[in-house]
């Protein structure tokens, strides 16, 4: 029976047509699997899973993830990280398959209507799927994620029910009715993506209108964890309250670029 994965064209030609097609038809793909992204399970043969492919110096690393999580794709690892994360798997549990992605985590967004001042707005939720360190680290000073943010602009959030302030410069880019990017000022001016979707994202007709009507959108984020992938808006709104109660909610107001 065919699986419901996703093979991105770089990860084709990294392993070729052949195991590609292999992959397609269930030969080669495992129908259960415990996402490489949110470490949950997952099985093939009934949602959308995406192929990740993790490649170092000499070593490369097939692995799956929720195709909500994280698109199929490519990503650079180094090759000690690489052999590590392969020994967890085989035993030796030293080092954990975690240490696969401490710097290549990736921004996973969620989009929902969040109820505030008794409107339903449009909201972006962004989670990494791993810790997030300064830019020029190690990574030995721990998750950097909300430090990072505060540091461009965003407000801590302890109170969902009021409206976070604007964030200057910045704005969520909706073209043809379907999510491209979140944009941040570029360093010599106009404004460069932060976050960029691998192919655009659809959001529900409700969020597209409430976004076209307030032309604006909240833009709420947490460290690896604190939110996970829920399943309805209700549930979503208790994760969000819970982080801004444990004080690792930040957010902001962007304004819509686009329709």
């Amino acid at each position: 029976m065919p699986r419901m994965l996703d093979v991105s064209e770089d990860v084709r030609a990294e392993i070729g047509d052949a195991e590609a097609d292999r992959l397609l038809v269930g030969d080669s793909a495992p129908g259960s699997y415990d996402c490489t992204s949110c470490r949950t399970p997952g099985d093939s043969d009934q949602e959308r899973t995406s192929t990740v492919l993790f490649v170092g110096d000499e070593t490369a690393v097939l692995a799956f993830a929720h195709a909500t999580c994280i698109p199929s794709q490519v990503v650079n690892v180094a090759e000690d990280q690489l052999k590590g994360a392969m020994r967890s798997i085989t035993g030796d549990e030293s080092q954990t398959p975690e240490g696969l992605m401490p710097e290549q985590a990736v921004l996973g967004i969620t989009s929902g209507l969040v109820l505030i001042e008794d409107d339903l707005r449009p909201a972006l939720v962004v989670e990494p799927t791993g810790p997030i360190a300064r830019p020029g680290t190690d990574g030995r000073g721990g998750d950097q994620f909300l430090q990072l943010l505060l540091e461009q602009g965003f407000q801590p959030t302890q109170d969902l029910n009021r409206l976070p302030g604007v964030l200057p410069g910045w704005s969520v880019l909706l073209a043809a009715g379907r999510l491209h990017a979140v944009l941040q000022p570029g360093p010599g001016g106009g404004q460069v993506a932060w976050w960029q979707a691998h192919q655009p994202l659809q959001v529900t007709e409700g969020w597209r209108t409430a976004a076209n009507k307030s032309q604006s959108v909240l833009v709420f984020a947490a460290p690896v964890g604190s939110i996970g992938q829920q399943p309805r808006e209700d549930l979503l709104r208790d994760a969000l309250d819970k982080a801004a109660a444990n004080a690792v909610l930040v957010a902001a107001t962007m304004p819509l670029a686009g329709t």
